[in-house]
């Protein structure tokens, strides 16, 4: 058993239709758990309930011992990244489509989150990638990215051309339709598609890879987290640089996107038995041979 939570913040996804009666039942199983709710302020309004006041995200950083999250990937991923600073852990509720990180059913949320609340969970730390554009040896962008940061080309269209360079070193260049730096929890999300590797959500490893390069001998390559990846725009196209696809950056030629590990990072809570393997084969599908059959 770890401590139980006093102060509990909850945020549900911006404007999702039918989301009201769920987080009424959230703030109902918060209550029954000993705990004093805190209402993200849009979320509050989504509720319109005058005993659920609406927080600001900092005094929620301030006070709250742990947020829940009711929505999708997308909404935990902006959540994760405004309370990463504070260190405050994080419960996912699937109100989404797929779920990789909010991971409890909606169906299954009254039977699990009581004894969370109450102390009774496993904990899986995750990394934050910091990243910058440099424009002539200045910073013009800063963001942090949960999932990934993302060149790729632009409005224009055709392929963008790159260098990368790990730690100083040139690896390769390139033309290719884009070029991923992940974490092992975005490694389940775009890079997945460009087909990229799983990795397991606690490997200290970065993911690079290359969305439909034009040399198809290039391949993805998982490198070590205390690495800096430098990825060069080298060709008159324009080309964009995203972080977790919800914040971007247009790019020019010479500029150069930065990625390293962030020193924070991100801290999810999962029911007692919680197994990565588990949410694999339940998200993807993947099937399980009966025990002692042969293909």
């Amino acid at each position: 058993m770890s401590r139980a939570f006093t102060h509990v913040a909850i945020f549900g996804k911006p404007r999702a239709e039918g989301i009201r009666e769920p987080l009424l039942e959230l703030a109902g199983l918060v209550a029954s758990a000993g705990g004093q709710v805190m209402f993200e302020l849009a979320t509050a309004e989504s509720v319109g309930r005058k005993e659920y006041p609406g927080h600001t995200v900092h005094a929620i950083g301030k006070q709250a011992d742990v947020a829940i999250v009711l929505g999708g990937d997308g909404t935990m991923l902006g959540i994760a990244r405004e309370l990463a600073p504070f260190r405050v852990p994080l419960i996912g509720i699937n109100h989404g489509r797929l779920g990789f990180m909010t991971d409890i059913a909606l169906d299954q949320m009254a039977e699990v989150l009581v004894p969370m609340l109450r102390g009774a969970y496993e904990t899986d730390r995750r990394v934050l990638l910091d990243a910058e554009v440099r424009r002539q040896g200045r910073v013009a962008h800063h963001a942090v990215a949960l999932n990934d940061v993302v060149v790729s080309r632009g409005v224009a269209g055709g392929m963008v051309e790159y260098t990368v360079r790990v730690d100083g070193v040139t690896m390769y260049n390139q033309r290719a339709d884009g070029v991923i730096v992940a974490t092992p929890t975005g490694s389940t999300a775009y890079a997945l598609s460009a087909n990229g590797p799983i990795l397991y959500p606690t490997l200290a490893g970065l993911l690079l890879v290359p969305v439909a390069p034009q040399t198809l001998s290039n391949r993805p390559i998982v490198l070590t987290d205390d690495v800096v990846v430098e990825i060069e725009i080298t060709d008159v196209r324009d080309a964009s640089a995203h972080f977790d696809m919800q914040t971007y950056s247009h790019l020019s030629p010479g500029d150069v996107v930065r990625v390293k590990r962030g020193a924070d990072g991100v801290t999810l809570l999962h029911p007692v038995g919680y197994n990565f393997f588990a949410t694999l084969r339940q998200k993807l599908h993947w099937s399980v041979m009966p025990s002692g059959s042969r293909s």
